[in-house]
């Protein structure tokens, strides 16, 4: 477990780095930070040392278990046994499912529990966040429809934002993941540390935003959640995301097929002319803030590595990069960089959620492109910060 005055120390370097960025530094409210601190460090806890909360995360996982034997019988189905044999496991067991998953999502938004959900929790979060409803909207339904799905929901309102009202939406999809894929994060991290990541991304996003781009909305656009639930026949709606799910699960394909043969391509070229790969020498880069999160010397040196190849690539790759060193690392090691890994804080989301917006308003999306940077940085940090709360009660 972390030492108190380690993650102190980490807390406050992290808070310092997002105040380093702020927007607007003269209108942080401490009292909302302090108070969403106290509830994250409680959750970690829950979720990753009591033993109620490892219950909850039995059955969270218990239930994507199942999932994802449902979605295997349709794998199967087209594929053969190739599945039962391993075969193709990255595309058979970890992005096939995405599809079936996606279907779910779309039954239930059809049938009007989703949005209910979401205005529900998003009600509550607002009340203990400082943020607006929207925002606070907007976290939950990240977290459900997915990074460039979500702003479909929001389109009737996304010409009215402010440009640091639209930073708050953009950040908060690139520092969460869509529920589709956590059966896919699954297959290769416990999933404990996914579940407990999802609650603690939440959080951190709150945080992290609270300090970098603090806003007090005093005239909120209208809300209206119906915008998830379009006049659709029940068989349109599964149609249109059965193939949601397929493009999605395509995109990432061809992400990893294009990020892994780069990467190695690089490795090669830094190795002949520096004698180290560039992987082993970002893992230099990030060896600091490895052991900043609590991380166990013994691991930070190839934790750095695997934390920027998610920055770099994503972090589907980082996962397999993982796979490959999980057994030469400590327990505690191996649970801190996992809840680090579970987020879409890397480059390629920049044209992702921009491209997702522009789709809808184009002006709107040129400015998400304006602040690219700055919206990895605070995703990173919100990486950062779930992984420190983390490494709190390892």
């Amino acid at each position: 477990m972390m030492t108190f005055l380690h993650f102190l120390l980490a807390l406050t370097v992290i808070l310092a780095l997002a105040w380093l960025a702020s927007f607007d530094r003269r209108t942080i409210r401490v009292r909302y930070i302090l108070q969403l601190i106290v509830i994250e460090a409680a959750l970690a806890w829950f979720f990753l040392h009591a033993q109620s909360g490892l219950s909850v995360i039995t059955y969270v996982s218990g239930f994507f278990e199942s999932l994802l034997k449902f979605a295997a019988e349709g794998t199967g189905f087209v594929f053969g046994g190739m599945s039962d044999k391993g075969l193709a496991f990255i595309f058979l067991g970890v992005l096939c499912p995405i599809i079936f998953i996606s279907a779910l999502i779309g039954i239930l938004q059809h049938w009007r529990i989703l949005p209910i959900f979401i205005r529900l929790i998003g009600s509550a979060l607002s009340k203990i966040n400082g943020m607006g409803k929207l925002e606070s909207f907007n976290a939950v339904s990240s977290l459900i429809l997915g990074q460039s799905e979500n702003f479909i929901a929001y389109k009737g309102v996304l010409a009215d934002l402010s440009s640091r009202r639209l930073f708050t939406m953009a950040a908060t999809a690139m520092s969460t993941v869509s529920l589709s894929i956590v059966g896919a994060y699954m297959t290769m991290l416990d999933a404990k540390y996914v579940v407990a990541a999802l609650v603690l991304n939440m959080f951190s996003t709150f945080i992290i935003l609270s300090i970098l781009n603090p806003t007090r909305p005093d005239a909120e656009p209208d809300i209206t959640l119906e915008k998830l639930h379009e006049s659709q026949s029940f068989f349109e709606m599964l149609g249109e995301y059965i193939l949601a799910g397929f493009k999605v699960a395509m995109i990432i394909l061809a992400m990893l097929i294009g990020f892994i043969a780069l990467i190695s391509a690089v490795n090669a070229l830094f190795a002949s002319l520096f004698g180290i790969s560039f992987q082993a020498m970002l893992g230099y880069v990030f060896y600091p803030l490895a052991w900043l999160i609590g991380i166990p010397l013994a691991d930070a040196l190839h934790a750095g590595s695997i934390m920027a190849t998610k920055l770099v690539a994503n972090e589907f790759v980082a996962m397999i990069e993982l796979q490959k060193i999980a057994g030469q690392m400590t327990p505690r090691g191996l649970g801190i960089l996992s809840v680090f890994l579970v987020s879409f804080a890397n480059f390629a989301s920049i044209g992702i959620v921009a491209g997702a917006i522009k789709g809808l308003n184009e002006s709107q999306g040129n400015a998400v492109s304006r602040f690219g940077l700055r919206l990895v940085y605070g995703a990173t940090l919100v990486s950062l910060l779930s992984a420190t709360f983390a490494g709190l009660v390892l």
